[in-house]
């Protein structure tokens, strides 16, 4: 298979990201935080046919960059007394203990979560307690919402796994049955958790995000598209579905 290659194009004053691949239709998307544009096209179609193809697309993509730049964003996280952090879509105030025997996070209260530390106050170690700590909730969730789901959409249960992704709330690997969610979908409301699963479990039976796709959604999850919507309003570099 021909490998995919990658390059950008200026189109109405954008930069646009070219990912020339096999595929068979011309896809086009744009990212949060700061509306990145880019397109995925079959390996024959040509820059000309790429730029004519954007350029009709032109006031929706603007659209969605206004969206995007206009959303609230977090600061990079310090991991210090007194931060706000999110556990299942709801918010925390965060206090730092330092000089424990074991490092670890504890919810005592509907809103404190504390994160104790080994030694003094080191922003590695603390981004390192709480990444395993927040991996250690979607674990202990995924397992009973994957069984649930392929049973409901009459699948075979896939591998599962998590992993930090930049561009995307979950994937699906259909050749090798496997699907991975996003670290970050443990700092939301459960149903949205629930919602990528489906999503990725129902490209089992279909690839793309077509009509059949939709029709399983609308099916075996009917509030699909507003825990979709609540997930892109979300101030992560995440994916647009």
């Amino acid at each position: 298979m021909t490998a995919a290659t990658t390059h950008t194009i200026a189109v109405g004053g954008l930069e646009v990201e070219v990912v020339r691949k096999a595929i068979k239709n011309l896809h086009l998307a744009v990212y949060p935080p700061d509306g990145r544009v880019r397109v995925a096209t079959p390996l024959r179609v040509d820059d000309n046919a790429v730029r004519l193809f954007t350029i009709a697309r032109l006031p929706w993509i603007r659209r969605q960059r206004v969206k995007f730049l206009g959303q609230e964003r977090q600061s990079p996280r310090e991991y210090v007394s007194g931060e706000s952090h999110y556990v299942w879509g709801r918010r925390y105030r965060l206090r730092v203990l330092t000089g424990a025997s074991v490092a670890g996070v504890t919810l005592p209260t509907k809103a404190r979560l504390v994160l104790t530390l080994t030694g003094d106050h080191d922003q590695v170690e603390a981004e390192t307690v709480m990444l395993s700590w927040y991996r250690a909730q979607l674990r202990e969730r995924l397992p009973e919402l994957v069984g649930l789901w392929s049973g409901r959409l009459g699948v075979l249960e896939p591998e599962w796994g998590v992993k930090r992704m930049k561009t995307k709330w979950g994937s699906c690997n259909i050749q090798a049955r496997r699907i991975w969610l996003n670290l970050e979908l443990a700092k939301k409301s459960p149903h949205c958790l629930e919602y990528v699963v489906v999503h990725e479990l129902a490209h089992l039976h279909e690839r793309h995000h077509n009509g059949r796709f939709q029709a399983l959604l609308d099916q075996h999850l009917p509030l699909w598209r507003s825990y979709r919507d609540e997930l892109n309003r979300s101030p992560l570099n995440a994916e647009t579905w």
